[in-house]
């Protein structure tokens, strides 16, 4: 049985090493001597519409949640803000020729800071929807991945379709998106005559990863960078599959802004600079999520339908 005082243990022991097994493999130094940098880019400062405001001027002021490395979470000294997402933020601010203030954020709370002008903009792993742009613009810089992991001796070697996963006991987190979709491929498999796919969910990591490590699950499923993260870390799981964020449809990853702020323009042509010289690239490279690299940013583009 799973205790909370169980989960407490696990979480503690992964607090104390996290830090000095990851730093050797990503820069967690509250310094960041290696954070990319870009130019000025006057197309993307002409594009900022005339009447926006930043919330202090000269800075753009961004939301991040900090619990989600390699994309965003705290540097050695608990107090700095490190991960794919800041280096984001730091390549637009650049690009818009501002300052950058990084605000660590709950995830549930960016919405209500950007639509009320607290934020200029958040930057935290957010998925660009049908239903979210009725309240946000969005300009897109990475692939929305999920990964499926195993423990390194597991006889698991591939899980790309449904049926791939039949029979297999899988821990995620409970009203997920990746709940979603894997009770969809269950069904499926049910369907075509195979074994359903039992789902454990639990709402923490450390719970997730000891039912993993416990052989209570066969399966871990996360956001896919997350994992990547911690399989450099712990040196115990492996990769054996990754799915998109929106199956069966393509998802993408945004700058969320408030709607109709006459911000999101320039925050794409600035990531296109950033793309063009390869600022963009570095900060992919430097946190191991190059696999999630765009073609091409976007303002706006189609969403994932409401469920």
């Amino acid at each position: 049985m799973f205790t909370r005082r169980a989960a407490l243990a696990v979480a503690a022991i992964l607090a104390i090493t996290a830090a000095v097994s990851a730093q050797s493999v990503y820069d967690l130094s509250p310094g960041q001597p290696g954070r990319p940098h870009t130019q000025p880019n006057p197309a993307a400062i002409a594009a900022i519409a005339k009447d926006y405001k930043f919330v202090e001027p000269g800075v753009l002021t961004v939301a991040t949640n900090a619990s989600t490395p390699p994309l965003a979470t705290y540097a050695i000294d608990s107090a700095t803000l490190v991960g794919a997402d800041p280096d984001v933020a730091q390549l637009i601010a650049d690009s818009l020729g501002l300052k950058l203030k990084l605000v660590p954020t709950p995830w549930a709370d960016w919405p209500l800071g950007v639509t009320s002008g607290k934020y200029d903009a958040a930057i935290s792993n957010i998925g660009v929807t049908e239903q979210r742009k009725e309240k946000f613009d969005f300009s897109t810089y990475r692939l929305g991945l999920h990964g499926f992991f195993v423990r390194a001796d597991s006889k698991i070697e591939k899980i790309a379709q449904p049926k791939d996963a039949a029979g297999l006991t899988i821990v995620l987190g409970g009203g997920t998106n990746q709940e979603r979709i894997l009770l969809e491929w269950s069904k499926q498999n049910v369907a075509a005559g195979l074994k359903p796919i039992e789902l454990i969910t639990f709402d923490d990591e450390a719970n997730r990863l000891l039912a993993l490590s416990s052989r209570r699950a066969d399966v871990i499923v996360q956001p896919h960078a997350q994992l990547l993260f911690i399989q450099q870390r712990d040196k115990n799981i492996r990769r054996v599959g990754v799915l998109s964020a929106g199956w069966p449809e393509r998802s993408d990853v945004a700058v969320a802004t408030r709607k109709g702020a006459g911000l999101a323009k320039a925050i794409t042509l600035g990531l296109e600079g950033a793309y063009r010289d390869g600022s963009f690239d570095a900060v992919l490279k430097r946190w191991g999520v190059e696999e999630e690299r765009l073609e091409t940013p976007e303002t706006n583009p189609a969403g994932l339908p409401k469920y």
